[in-house]
Protein backbone atom coordinates (compact mmCIF):
# COMPACT_ATOMS: atom_id res chain seq x y z
CA UNK A 1 0.00 0.00 0.00
CA UNK A 2 1.62 3.58 -0.82
CA UNK A 3 2.44 5.68 1.99
CA UNK A 4 2.55 9.65 3.03
CA UNK A 5 4.14 11.14 5.89
CA UNK A 6 2.82 13.30 9.14
CA UNK A 7 4.15 17.06 8.61
CA UNK A 8 1.70 18.01 11.31
CA UNK A 9 -0.69 16.62 14.32
CA UNK A 10 -3.19 19.18 15.75
CA UNK A 11 -5.46 17.35 18.37
CA UNK A 12 -7.57 15.43 15.99
CA UNK A 13 -6.31 16.28 12.70
CA UNK A 14 -3.43 14.79 11.14
CA UNK A 15 -1.92 16.63 7.94
CA UNK A 16 0.18 14.23 5.75
CA UNK A 17 2.23 14.89 2.16
CA UNK A 18 3.19 13.23 -0.36
CA UNK A 19 -0.57 11.54 -0.98
CA UNK A 20 -1.15 12.28 -4.43
CA UNK A 21 -4.00 10.21 -5.46
CA UNK A 22 -5.56 9.73 -2.39
CA UNK A 23 -9.55 10.54 -2.57
CA UNK A 24 -11.61 12.01 -0.61
CA UNK A 25 -13.28 10.11 2.45
CA UNK A 26 -10.39 7.43 1.96
CA UNK A 27 -9.80 5.71 5.39
CA UNK A 28 -5.61 5.69 6.18
CA UNK A 29 -4.01 3.97 9.09
CA UNK A 30 -1.79 7.14 10.63
CA UNK A 31 1.57 6.72 12.36
CA UNK A 32 3.38 3.75 13.75
CA UNK A 33 0.16 2.74 15.94
CA UNK A 34 -2.35 2.68 13.27
CA UNK A 35 -4.81 4.88 14.25
CA UNK A 36 -7.69 4.67 12.21
CA UNK A 37 -8.65 8.08 10.19
CA UNK A 38 -10.26 9.33 7.17
CA UNK A 39 -9.57 12.12 4.49
CA UNK A 40 -11.82 15.47 4.93
CA UNK A 41 -9.59 17.13 2.97
CA UNK A 42 -7.09 17.97 -0.62
CA UNK A 43 -4.57 20.09 -1.20
CA UNK A 44 -2.27 19.18 -4.03
CA UNK A 45 0.07 16.05 -2.66
CA UNK A 46 -1.51 17.17 0.95
CA UNK A 47 -4.25 14.99 2.74
CA UNK A 48 -5.98 16.87 5.87
CA UNK A 49 -7.24 13.24 7.97
CA UNK A 50 -9.34 13.22 10.60
CA UNK A 51 -8.01 10.89 13.19
CA UNK A 52 -10.83 9.01 15.10
CA UNK A 53 -8.50 7.88 18.01
CA UNK A 54 -6.63 9.55 20.15
CA UNK A 55 -3.72 11.46 18.59
CA UNK A 56 -1.53 11.46 22.19
CA UNK A 57 2.38 10.78 21.11
CA UNK A 58 1.64 10.52 17.22
CA UNK A 59 4.56 12.95 15.16
CA UNK A 60 5.73 14.11 12.09
CA UNK A 61 7.73 11.76 10.48
CA UNK A 62 5.50 8.92 10.99
CA UNK A 63 4.17 6.78 8.17
CA UNK A 64 0.36 7.53 6.54
CA UNK A 65 -0.74 4.01 5.13
CA UNK A 66 -3.41 5.15 2.19
CA UNK A 67 -6.26 2.22 1.84
CA UNK A 68 -7.65 3.31 -1.16
CA UNK A 69 -10.74 2.81 0.67
CA UNK A 70 -13.70 5.02 1.78
CA UNK A 71 -14.49 4.94 5.84
CA UNK A 72 -17.28 1.37 5.40
CA UNK A 73 -18.71 -0.95 7.63
CA UNK A 74 -19.56 -4.62 7.48
CA UNK A 75 -23.38 -5.42 7.23
CA UNK A 76 -24.29 -9.04 7.79
CA UNK A 77 -25.28 -11.66 10.20
CA UNK A 78 -24.49 -10.83 13.32
CA UNK A 79 -25.13 -6.83 13.78
CA UNK A 80 -27.98 -7.48 15.73
CA UNK A 81 -27.45 -7.35 19.40
CA UNK A 82 -23.85 -6.02 18.93
CA UNK A 83 -22.73 -3.09 21.00
CA UNK A 84 -20.07 -0.94 18.43
CA UNK A 85 -17.88 2.08 18.77
CA UNK A 86 -18.30 4.95 16.66
CA UNK A 87 -16.04 2.75 13.71
CA UNK A 88 -18.05 -0.32 14.17
CA UNK A 89 -15.46 -2.00 16.51
CA UNK A 90 -17.51 -4.72 18.76
CA UNK A 91 -16.46 -3.75 22.34
CA UNK A 92 -18.19 -6.37 23.68
CA UNK A 93 -15.23 -8.66 21.60
CA UNK A 94 -12.67 -6.14 22.42
CA UNK A 95 -13.26 -6.17 26.42
CA UNK A 96 -13.06 -10.56 26.22
CA UNK A 97 -9.17 -10.23 23.74
CA UNK A 98 -8.14 -6.95 25.08
CA UNK A 99 -9.46 -5.80 28.78
CA UNK A 100 -11.81 -3.02 29.60
CA UNK A 101 -10.28 -0.38 28.06
CA UNK A 102 -9.98 0.11 24.29
CA UNK A 103 -6.46 0.33 22.92
CA UNK A 104 -5.45 2.83 20.14
CA UNK A 105 -4.94 1.26 16.84
CA UNK A 106 -6.70 -1.67 17.58
CA UNK A 107 -8.43 -3.92 14.94
CA UNK A 108 -11.09 -6.10 15.41
CA UNK A 109 -13.54 -7.25 12.77
CA UNK A 110 -17.06 -5.96 12.83
CA UNK A 111 -18.66 -9.18 12.47
CA UNK A 112 -17.66 -12.98 14.05
CA UNK A 113 -15.58 -14.62 11.15
CA UNK A 114 -15.60 -18.35 13.50
CA UNK A 115 -19.40 -18.22 13.73
CA UNK A 116 -21.37 -20.34 11.24
CA UNK A 117 -25.13 -19.11 9.92
CA UNK A 118 -27.84 -21.38 8.61
CA UNK A 119 -28.48 -20.34 5.04
CA UNK A 120 -31.62 -20.85 3.74
CA UNK A 121 -32.02 -19.93 -0.20
CA UNK A 122 -35.04 -18.66 -1.73
CA UNK A 123 -33.56 -18.23 -5.28
CA UNK A 124 -32.50 -21.35 -7.48
CA UNK A 125 -30.13 -21.76 -10.54
CA UNK A 126 -30.88 -20.13 -13.72
CA UNK A 127 -32.77 -17.69 -11.63
CA UNK A 128 -31.66 -13.70 -12.93
CA UNK A 129 -31.24 -11.30 -10.36
CA UNK A 130 -30.99 -7.15 -9.65
CA UNK A 131 -29.05 -5.51 -7.20
CA UNK A 132 -31.09 -5.83 -4.11
CA UNK A 133 -32.75 -8.69 -4.76
CA UNK A 134 -33.24 -11.35 -1.67
CA UNK A 135 -31.66 -14.41 -2.35
CA UNK A 136 -32.18 -15.92 1.14
CA UNK A 137 -32.44 -16.06 4.94
CA UNK A 138 -30.45 -16.43 7.84
CA UNK A 139 -32.79 -16.90 11.26
CA UNK A 140 -30.40 -13.96 13.18
CA UNK A 141 -32.16 -13.73 16.22
CA UNK A 142 -35.82 -15.35 17.04
CA UNK A 143 -37.22 -11.92 16.27
CA UNK A 144 -35.46 -11.19 13.28
CA UNK A 145 -35.08 -13.06 10.07
CA UNK A 146 -32.27 -11.89 8.25
CA UNK A 147 -32.50 -10.95 4.54
CA UNK A 148 -29.19 -11.79 2.39
CA UNK A 149 -29.20 -9.49 -0.53
CA UNK A 150 -27.60 -9.06 -3.84
CA UNK A 151 -24.77 -6.20 -3.60
CA UNK A 152 -25.27 -2.64 -6.08
CA UNK A 153 -23.83 -4.46 -9.00
CA UNK A 154 -24.86 -8.07 -8.08
CA UNK A 155 -27.36 -8.11 -11.46
CA UNK A 156 -27.24 -11.05 -13.25
CA UNK A 157 -28.29 -15.08 -13.59
CA UNK A 158 -27.52 -17.31 -10.75
CA UNK A 159 -24.75 -19.92 -12.02
CA UNK A 160 -24.54 -21.57 -8.50
CA UNK A 161 -26.36 -21.49 -4.98
CA UNK A 162 -25.91 -23.33 -1.57
CA UNK A 163 -27.33 -24.51 1.46
CA UNK A 164 -26.59 -25.13 4.88
CA UNK A 165 -24.28 -23.39 7.68
CA UNK A 166 -21.80 -20.89 6.78
CA UNK A 167 -19.23 -18.41 7.79
CA UNK A 168 -20.05 -14.55 6.44
CA UNK A 169 -16.86 -15.09 4.53
CA UNK A 170 -17.57 -18.14 2.77
CA UNK A 171 -19.34 -17.92 -0.85
CA UNK A 172 -22.65 -18.63 -0.74
CA UNK A 173 -24.07 -17.97 -4.33
CA UNK A 174 -21.79 -17.05 -7.63
CA UNK A 175 -23.66 -14.81 -9.95
CA UNK A 176 -22.55 -14.47 -13.73
CA UNK A 177 -23.01 -11.10 -14.98
CA UNK A 178 -23.84 -9.75 -18.18
CA UNK A 179 -20.45 -9.15 -19.37
CA UNK A 180 -19.36 -12.67 -18.89
CA UNK A 181 -17.66 -11.91 -15.05
CA UNK A 182 -18.64 -14.20 -12.27
CA UNK A 183 -19.36 -12.57 -9.08
CA UNK A 184 -19.27 -14.49 -5.49
CA UNK A 185 -21.87 -13.66 -3.11
CA UNK A 186 -21.26 -13.75 0.66
CA UNK A 187 -23.35 -13.41 3.75
CA UNK A 188 -22.01 -9.94 4.30
CA UNK A 189 -21.90 -7.03 2.35
CA UNK A 190 -19.09 -3.46 3.12
CA UNK A 191 -20.78 0.01 3.02
CA UNK A 192 -19.21 3.14 2.88
CA UNK A 193 -20.80 4.88 5.53
CA UNK A 194 -21.77 8.61 3.89
CA UNK A 195 -22.87 7.12 0.87
CA UNK A 196 -26.77 6.55 1.00
CA UNK A 197 -28.23 2.88 0.11
CA UNK A 198 -29.81 3.62 -3.41
CA UNK A 199 -33.65 2.97 -3.35
CA UNK A 200 -36.26 2.52 -5.69
CA UNK A 201 -38.54 5.50 -4.88
CA UNK A 202 -39.47 7.50 -1.93
CA UNK A 203 -43.28 7.66 -0.68
CA UNK A 204 -45.31 9.97 0.79
CA UNK A 205 -45.40 8.45 5.22
CA UNK A 206 -48.82 7.56 6.31
CA UNK A 207 -48.98 5.21 8.96
CA UNK A 208 -47.69 6.35 12.62
CA UNK A 209 -44.74 5.12 14.78
CA UNK A 210 -46.65 4.34 17.51
CA UNK A 211 -44.66 4.81 20.65
CA UNK A 212 -46.90 4.29 23.88
CA UNK A 213 -46.30 7.95 25.23
CA UNK A 214 -49.68 9.58 25.10
CA UNK A 215 -48.46 13.37 24.53
CA UNK A 216 -46.54 12.04 21.77
CA UNK A 217 -48.95 9.40 19.85
CA UNK A 218 -52.17 11.61 20.75
CA UNK A 219 -50.99 15.33 20.40
CA UNK A 220 -47.54 15.40 18.02
CA UNK A 221 -47.31 11.92 16.35
CA UNK A 222 -44.72 10.72 14.00
CA UNK A 223 -44.68 8.97 10.96
CA UNK A 224 -43.21 5.58 9.96
CA UNK A 225 -40.72 6.96 7.70
CA UNK A 226 -40.46 10.65 9.34
CA UNK A 227 -38.23 12.66 11.04
CA UNK A 228 -37.96 14.12 14.89
CA UNK A 229 -35.94 16.64 17.10
CA UNK A 230 -35.65 16.41 20.96
CA UNK A 231 -34.03 19.12 21.86
CA UNK A 232 -33.81 20.50 25.39
CA UNK A 233 -31.69 21.48 28.44
CA UNK A 234 -29.46 19.43 30.84
CA UNK A 235 -31.69 17.33 33.43
CA UNK A 236 -35.33 17.58 31.11
CA UNK A 237 -35.61 14.35 30.54
CA UNK A 238 -34.21 13.94 26.24
CA UNK A 239 -32.62 10.43 26.64
CA UNK A 240 -35.31 9.13 29.20
CA UNK A 241 -37.59 9.95 26.28
CA UNK A 242 -35.54 8.35 23.32
CA UNK A 243 -35.06 5.24 25.97
CA UNK A 244 -39.01 5.32 26.28
CA UNK A 245 -38.95 5.18 21.89
CA UNK A 246 -36.33 2.51 21.76
CA UNK A 247 -37.95 0.57 24.23
CA UNK A 248 -41.86 0.62 23.04
CA UNK A 249 -41.79 2.11 20.01
CA UNK A 250 -43.71 -0.40 16.98
CA UNK A 251 -40.42 -0.18 14.87
CA UNK A 252 -39.21 -3.84 14.01
CA UNK A 253 -35.50 -2.74 14.37
CA UNK A 254 -34.02 -0.46 16.92
CA UNK A 255 -30.66 1.67 16.32
CA UNK A 256 -29.48 3.51 19.35
CA UNK A 257 -26.53 5.92 18.42
CA UNK A 258 -25.21 7.07 21.84
CA UNK A 259 -23.02 10.24 19.90
CA UNK A 260 -20.97 11.67 22.58
CA UNK A 261 -23.08 11.19 25.26
CA UNK A 262 -22.21 10.84 29.55
CA UNK A 263 -20.25 7.50 30.49
CA UNK A 264 -23.39 6.66 33.15
CA UNK A 265 -26.41 7.44 30.68
CA UNK A 266 -24.74 4.89 28.12
CA UNK A 267 -23.68 2.34 30.89
CA UNK A 268 -27.24 2.58 31.96
CA UNK A 269 -28.13 1.88 28.42
CA UNK A 270 -26.14 -0.93 27.86
CA UNK A 271 -27.45 -2.75 31.50
CA UNK A 272 -31.02 -2.12 31.06
CA UNK A 273 -31.51 -3.04 27.35
CA UNK A 274 -30.28 -6.49 28.00
CA UNK A 275 -33.14 -7.30 30.47
CA UNK A 276 -35.43 -5.37 28.45
CA UNK A 277 -38.49 -7.74 26.94
CA UNK A 278 -39.50 -7.31 23.62
CA UNK A 279 -43.13 -6.17 24.56
CA UNK A 280 -44.74 -8.82 21.37
CA UNK A 281 -43.10 -11.59 21.86
CA UNK A 282 -41.35 -11.49 25.80
CA UNK A 283 -38.07 -11.78 24.21
CA UNK A 284 -35.12 -9.88 25.11
CA UNK A 285 -35.65 -6.55 23.52
CA UNK A 286 -31.48 -6.67 22.52
CA UNK A 287 -32.49 -9.41 19.74
CA UNK A 288 -33.53 -6.69 17.66
CA UNK A 289 -31.28 -3.93 18.48
CA UNK A 290 -28.15 -2.11 17.52
CA UNK A 291 -25.92 -0.11 20.17
CA UNK A 292 -23.43 2.52 19.10
CA UNK A 293 -21.44 3.36 22.34
CA UNK A 294 -19.39 6.46 21.48
CA UNK A 295 -19.32 8.29 25.15
CA UNK A 296 -17.79 11.95 26.09
CA UNK A 297 -14.99 10.78 26.99
CA UNK A 298 -13.99 9.10 23.78
CA UNK A 299 -11.81 11.15 20.90
CA UNK A 300 -14.29 14.21 20.01
CA UNK A 301 -13.73 13.13 16.36
CA UNK A 302 -15.08 9.44 16.36
CA UNK A 303 -18.72 11.11 17.25
CA UNK A 304 -19.19 12.08 13.18
CA UNK A 305 -18.36 8.52 12.40
CA UNK A 306 -20.91 7.30 14.78
CA UNK A 307 -23.59 9.13 13.26
CA UNK A 308 -22.94 7.67 9.84
CA UNK A 309 -21.99 4.39 10.63
CA UNK A 310 -25.57 4.08 12.65
CA UNK A 311 -27.35 5.51 9.71
CA UNK A 312 -25.58 3.02 7.49
CA UNK A 313 -26.64 0.10 9.52
CA UNK A 314 -30.45 1.71 9.76
CA UNK A 315 -30.87 1.37 5.92
CA UNK A 316 -29.26 -1.82 5.79
CA UNK A 317 -32.06 -2.79 7.51
CA UNK A 318 -34.88 -0.68 6.03
CA UNK A 319 -33.73 -1.88 2.62
CA UNK A 320 -35.18 -5.77 4.08
CA UNK A 321 -38.19 -4.33 4.55
CA UNK A 322 -38.34 -3.54 8.03
CA UNK A 323 -39.42 -0.65 9.75
CA UNK A 324 -36.40 1.14 11.34
CA UNK A 325 -36.00 3.36 14.50
CA UNK A 326 -32.88 5.53 14.67
CA UNK A 327 -32.03 7.43 18.38
CA UNK A 328 -29.27 9.93 17.79
CA UNK A 329 -28.32 11.19 21.00
CA UNK A 330 -27.45 13.83 20.31
CA UNK A 331 -26.64 15.92 17.21
CA UNK A 332 -25.24 18.67 19.59
CA UNK A 333 -22.09 16.83 20.55
CA UNK A 334 -21.88 15.61 17.07
CA UNK A 335 -21.92 19.11 15.59
CA UNK A 336 -19.24 19.64 18.55
CA UNK A 337 -17.04 17.22 16.43
CA UNK A 338 -17.34 19.62 13.39
CA UNK A 339 -16.69 22.62 15.29
CA UNK A 340 -13.18 21.09 16.75
CA UNK A 341 -12.08 19.74 13.22
CA UNK A 342 -13.31 23.20 11.41
CA UNK A 343 -11.07 25.47 14.25
CA UNK A 344 -8.56 22.94 13.70
CA UNK A 345 -8.60 23.66 10.13
CA UNK A 346 -8.86 27.27 10.53
CA UNK A 347 -11.97 27.08 8.12
CA UNK A 348 -13.85 30.91 8.44
CA UNK A 349 -16.58 29.96 11.41
CA UNK A 350 -20.34 30.64 11.53
CA UNK A 351 -22.66 30.79 13.79
CA UNK A 352 -21.06 31.03 17.48
CA UNK A 353 -18.37 28.84 16.15
CA UNK A 354 -20.05 26.66 14.52
CA UNK A 355 -18.50 25.88 10.60
CA UNK A 356 -21.41 27.22 7.82
CA UNK A 357 -22.04 23.77 6.26
CA UNK A 358 -23.56 23.21 9.43
CA UNK A 359 -26.94 23.06 8.36
CA UNK A 360 -26.28 21.33 4.88
CA UNK A 361 -24.58 18.29 7.13
CA UNK A 362 -27.59 18.03 9.34
CA UNK A 363 -29.72 18.24 6.04
CA UNK A 364 -27.63 15.16 4.42
CA UNK A 365 -28.14 13.21 7.95
CA UNK A 366 -31.94 13.42 8.22
CA UNK A 367 -33.00 13.36 4.56
CA UNK A 368 -31.83 9.64 4.62
CA UNK A 369 -35.07 8.91 6.57
CA UNK A 370 -37.89 8.39 4.93
CA UNK A 371 -40.24 5.37 3.93
CA UNK A 372 -39.17 3.91 0.36
CA UNK A 373 -39.52 1.15 -1.85
CA UNK A 374 -36.45 -1.46 -1.36
CA UNK A 375 -34.98 -2.07 -4.45
CA UNK A 376 -34.98 -5.09 -6.32
CA UNK A 377 -37.52 -6.98 -8.76
CA UNK A 378 -39.74 -8.25 -5.70
CA UNK A 379 -42.06 -5.39 -4.18
CA UNK A 380 -41.47 -4.62 -0.33
CA UNK A 381 -41.50 -1.22 1.71
CA UNK A 382 -38.95 -0.20 4.19
CA UNK A 383 -39.36 2.71 6.65
CA UNK A 384 -36.26 4.22 8.59
CA UNK A 385 -37.46 7.15 11.37
CA UNK A 386 -34.66 9.19 12.63
CA UNK A 387 -35.41 10.63 16.25
CA UNK A 388 -32.35 13.02 17.13
CA UNK A 389 -31.72 14.59 20.76
CA UNK A 390 -30.51 18.44 20.19
CA UNK A 391 -28.61 19.49 24.05
CA UNK A 392 -28.93 23.64 23.38
CA UNK A 393 -26.66 24.89 26.26
CA UNK A 394 -29.26 26.54 28.63
CA UNK A 395 -32.18 25.21 26.73
CA UNK A 396 -31.65 28.06 24.36
CA UNK A 397 -33.55 27.25 21.10
CA UNK A 398 -32.10 29.82 19.23
CA UNK A 399 -29.08 27.80 19.19
CA UNK A 400 -27.92 26.80 15.57
CA UNK A 401 -27.83 23.30 15.98
CA UNK A 402 -31.57 23.18 17.10
CA UNK A 403 -32.65 25.89 14.28
CA UNK A 404 -30.75 24.16 11.51
CA UNK A 405 -32.33 20.87 12.29
CA UNK A 406 -35.94 22.46 13.02
CA UNK A 407 -35.80 23.27 8.93
CA UNK A 408 -35.04 19.87 7.99
CA UNK A 409 -37.35 17.81 10.74
CA UNK A 410 -41.25 17.52 10.64
CA UNK A 411 -41.49 17.11 14.15
CA UNK A 412 -41.07 18.81 17.23
CA UNK A 413 -41.15 17.71 20.85
CA UNK A 414 -39.85 20.76 22.74
CA UNK A 415 -38.35 19.51 26.18
CA UNK A 416 -39.09 22.46 29.18
CA UNK A 417 -36.85 21.89 32.35
CA UNK A 418 -39.87 23.77 34.49
CA UNK A 419 -41.90 21.06 33.96
CA UNK A 420 -39.29 18.60 34.76
CA UNK A 421 -38.60 20.56 37.73
CA UNK A 422 -42.10 20.36 38.81
CA UNK A 423 -41.70 15.98 37.80
CA UNK A 424 -43.84 16.35 35.25
CA UNK A 425 -42.53 13.66 32.67
CA UNK A 426 -42.28 13.46 29.74
CA UNK A 427 -41.41 17.32 30.02
CA UNK A 428 -42.49 17.76 26.14
CA UNK A 429 -44.08 21.44 25.99
CA UNK A 430 -47.53 20.94 23.99
CA UNK A 431 -47.39 24.51 23.50
CA UNK A 432 -44.32 24.89 21.84
CA UNK A 433 -44.04 21.45 20.14
CA UNK A 434 -45.90 20.50 16.82
CA UNK A 435 -46.14 17.97 14.63
CA UNK A 436 -46.44 18.21 10.22
CA UNK A 437 -47.66 14.50 9.87
CA UNK A 438 -51.35 15.22 11.25
CA UNK A 439 -52.75 15.54 7.69
CA UNK A 440 -50.98 12.79 6.36
CA UNK A 441 -51.95 10.03 9.18
CA UNK A 442 -55.73 11.38 9.46
CA UNK A 443 -56.41 8.61 7.21
CA UNK A 444 -54.77 6.19 9.17
CA UNK A 445 -56.11 7.24 12.84
CA UNK A 446 -59.28 7.19 11.53
CA UNK A 447 -59.68 3.86 10.14
CA UNK A 448 -57.60 1.70 12.50
CA UNK A 449 -57.91 4.22 15.90
CA UNK A 450 -61.67 6.06 15.66
CA UNK A 451 -63.38 8.41 12.97
CA UNK A 452 -62.90 11.49 15.84
CA UNK A 453 -59.65 10.55 17.19
CA UNK A 454 -58.08 13.75 15.36
CA UNK A 455 -61.02 15.77 16.49
CA UNK A 456 -60.35 15.07 19.79
CA UNK A 457 -56.98 15.70 19.96
CA UNK A 458 -57.07 19.10 18.68
CA UNK A 459 -59.94 19.86 20.83
CA UNK A 460 -57.73 18.52 23.56
CA UNK A 461 -55.02 20.46 22.28
CA UNK A 462 -57.45 23.89 22.07
CA UNK A 463 -58.61 23.23 25.86
CA UNK A 464 -54.89 23.73 26.64
CA UNK A 465 -54.09 26.84 24.83
CA UNK A 466 -57.50 28.39 26.07
CA UNK A 467 -55.56 27.44 29.42
CA UNK A 468 -52.68 29.54 29.19
CA UNK A 469 -55.02 32.39 28.22
CA UNK A 470 -56.81 31.85 30.88
CA UNK A 471 -54.27 31.52 33.54
CA UNK A 472 -52.49 34.93 32.17
CA UNK A 473 -55.76 36.82 33.27
CA UNK A 474 -56.37 34.92 36.59
CA UNK A 475 -52.76 35.78 37.38
CA UNK A 476 -53.60 39.44 36.58
CA UNK A 477 -56.97 39.35 37.96
CA UNK A 478 -57.71 36.74 40.16
CA UNK A 479 -59.39 33.18 39.42
CA UNK A 480 -62.60 34.41 41.01
CA UNK A 481 -62.82 37.19 38.05
CA UNK A 482 -63.07 34.06 35.48
CA UNK A 483 -66.33 32.72 34.86
CA UNK A 484 -67.86 29.32 35.70
CA UNK A 485 -67.29 28.02 32.10
CA UNK A 486 -63.64 29.32 31.76
CA UNK A 487 -62.88 27.78 35.29
CA UNK A 488 -64.20 24.23 34.14
CA UNK A 489 -61.83 24.90 31.59
CA UNK A 490 -59.03 25.34 33.63
CA UNK A 491 -60.07 21.73 35.43
CA UNK A 492 -60.36 19.73 32.04
CA UNK A 493 -57.22 21.30 31.07
CA UNK A 494 -55.57 20.15 34.12
CA UNK A 495 -57.57 17.19 34.07
CA UNK A 496 -55.96 16.54 30.22
CA UNK A 497 -52.08 17.33 31.40
CA UNK A 498 -52.06 15.62 35.00
CA UNK A 499 -54.58 12.43 34.19
CA UNK A 500 -53.70 11.98 30.33
CA UNK A 501 -50.17 13.54 29.40
CA UNK A 502 -48.66 13.10 32.51
CA UNK A 503 -46.55 9.72 32.54
CA UNK A 504 -44.86 7.57 34.59
CA UNK A 505 -42.20 5.61 32.82
CA UNK A 506 -41.51 3.07 35.79
CA UNK A 507 -44.85 2.25 36.35
CA UNK A 508 -45.64 -1.42 34.43
CA UNK A 509 -49.12 -0.05 33.50
CA UNK A 510 -48.96 3.41 32.76
CA UNK A 511 -45.21 3.24 31.05
CA UNK A 512 -46.97 2.40 27.41
CA UNK A 513 -50.63 3.12 26.75
CA UNK A 514 -51.78 1.54 23.86
CA UNK A 515 -53.69 3.92 20.93
CA UNK A 516 -57.10 2.56 21.26
CA UNK A 517 -56.61 3.65 25.11
CA UNK A 518 -55.00 6.40 24.53
CA UNK A 519 -58.31 7.69 22.68
CA UNK A 520 -60.47 5.78 25.15
CA UNK A 521 -58.99 7.97 27.96
CA UNK A 522 -58.80 11.71 26.11
CA UNK A 523 -62.39 11.08 25.39
CA UNK A 524 -64.03 10.48 28.87
CA UNK A 525 -61.99 13.20 30.07
CA UNK A 526 -63.65 15.40 27.35
CA UNK A 527 -66.74 13.44 27.61
CA UNK A 528 -66.76 14.59 31.10
CA UNK A 529 -66.04 18.05 30.02
CA UNK A 530 -69.05 18.48 27.75
CA UNK A 531 -71.63 16.40 30.59
CA UNK A 532 -70.18 19.65 32.98
CA UNK A 533 -71.19 22.61 30.49
CA UNK A 534 -74.39 21.02 30.12
CA UNK A 535 -74.91 21.20 33.65
CA UNK A 536 -73.97 24.19 34.60
CA UNK A 537 -76.31 25.95 31.52
CA UNK A 538 -79.05 23.83 33.39
CA UNK A 539 -77.87 25.84 36.47
CA UNK A 540 -76.22 23.19 38.67
CA UNK A 541 -73.59 24.32 40.71
CA UNK A 542 -69.84 24.41 40.05
CA UNK A 543 -68.35 23.38 42.83
CA UNK A 544 -70.60 20.02 42.76
CA UNK A 545 -69.10 19.59 39.50
CA UNK A 546 -65.88 19.42 40.43
CA UNK A 547 -66.66 17.63 43.21
CA UNK A 548 -68.04 14.54 41.60
CA UNK A 549 -66.46 11.25 42.59
CA UNK A 550 -66.10 9.79 38.84
CA UNK A 551 -63.42 12.75 38.72
CA UNK A 552 -60.81 10.09 40.95
CA UNK A 553 -61.89 6.87 38.49
CA UNK A 554 -60.88 9.60 35.55
CA UNK A 555 -57.37 10.23 36.84
CA UNK A 556 -57.05 6.32 37.57
CA UNK A 557 -57.65 5.46 34.19
CA UNK A 558 -54.17 5.65 33.29
CA UNK A 559 -53.11 2.17 35.81
CA UNK A 560 -56.42 0.55 34.19
CA UNK A 561 -55.91 -2.58 32.26
CA UNK A 562 -56.30 -2.31 28.70
CA UNK A 563 -59.45 -4.49 28.15
CA UNK A 564 -61.95 -1.66 26.33
CA UNK A 565 -64.63 -2.98 28.38
CA UNK A 566 -63.64 -1.77 31.83
CA UNK A 567 -62.21 1.28 30.16
CA UNK A 568 -65.46 2.55 28.39
CA UNK A 569 -66.91 1.47 32.16
CA UNK A 570 -65.32 4.86 33.37
CA UNK A 571 -67.40 6.43 30.66
CA UNK A 572 -70.75 4.97 32.28
CA UNK A 573 -70.12 6.52 35.29
CA UNK A 574 -69.73 9.74 34.34
CA UNK A 575 -73.45 9.81 32.67
CA UNK A 576 -74.32 8.40 36.27
CA UNK A 577 -72.90 10.86 38.25
CA UNK A 578 -74.44 13.69 36.49
CA UNK A 579 -77.95 12.07 36.73
CA UNK A 580 -77.33 11.92 40.72
CA UNK A 581 -76.28 16.06 40.33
Amino acid sequence: MRQGKIIRVAGPLVVAAECLGAKMYDMVRVGHLGLIGEIIELNNDRAYIQVYEDTTGVGPGEPVVLTEKPLSVELGPGILGSIYDGIQRPLDVIRARHGDFVSRGIEVPALDRERRWPFEPVKKVGDRVLAGDIIGYVQETPLIQHRIMTPENGDGEIIEIKEGEFQVEEVVCRIKKDSGEIKELNLFQVWPVRKQRPVKERLMPFEPLITGQRILDTLFPLAKGGTACVPGPFGSGKTVVQHQLAKWSDAQIIVYVACGERGNEVADLLLSFPELKDPNTGRPLLERTVIIANTSNMPVAAREASIYTGMTIAEYFRDMGYSVALMADSSSRWAEALREIGGRMEEMPGDEGYPAYLASRLAEFYERAGKVVCSGSEERIGALSVIGAVSPPGGDLSDPVVQATLKVVKVFWALDDRLANMRHFPAINWLQSYSLYRDSLKKYLAEKVAEDFVELSQEAMKLLELEAELQEIARLIGLESLSYKERLILETARSIREDFLHQNAFHPQDTYTSMRKQYLMLRTILHFHHRANEALEAGKEFNDIISLEVRDRISKMKYLPEEEETLLQVEKEVDASFKTL
